[in-house]
């Protein structure tokens, strides 16, 4: 078994000159960056829970952490199954339910990709692959909260 480590760096930048006197001295605004990697991620809590809803929660993250893996997987196998695939779009969704202390946690998350093939024979083997990609996916691997797949798949 192979391990694999990544590196990441969270810096909260939302000091406004208080520091975290009371919850609303601050934001909740962050970079997050990797060694070696061309952007910055602009990070903080989703508008509901006092943060800029503009920029990337980690509820976004996680959700398109999931979708990403899923589509990597799942081209993969389209390629070694000589199914070739020109477009692929994934509109996924995650329900998250927030407890009465404030916590909570994701119930399930359900992508939606909407996929182009060149070959309509090939739409049910197409369709199947979804569940090996799920299988095979490392983030989908480490959730425990159910995630549904809903492909589109056309004929370019």
């Amino acid at each position: 078994m192979k391990n694999h480590l990544y590196h990441t760096t969270v810096q909260w930048t939302g000091n406004e000159g208080k520091g975290t006197l009371d919850p609303k001295s601050y934001n909740r605004n962050h970079e997050i960056y990797c060694p070696d990697k061309y952007s910055t991620i602009k990070g903080s809590s989703d508008a509901a829970f006092s943060g800029d809803g503009k920029r990337y929660n980690p509820e976004d993250l996680l959700v398109s952490s999931i979708s990403a893996c899923h589509m990597l997987w799942y081209l993969h196998l389209c390629a070694i199954n000589k199914i070739v695939v020109t477009e692929y779009t994934d509109k996924a969704v995650g329900l998250m339910v927030e407890t009465s202390n404030g916590s909570g946690r994701f119930k399930e998350v359900t992508l939606n990709p909407f996929i182009k093939i060149t070959e309509a024979h090939l739409i049910q083997k197409a369709i199947q692959l979804h569940s090996e990609a799920h299988a095979m996916c490392f983030i989908a691997n480490s959730c425990n909260f159910k995630i549904n797949h809903k492909p589109t798949i056309t004929v370019e």
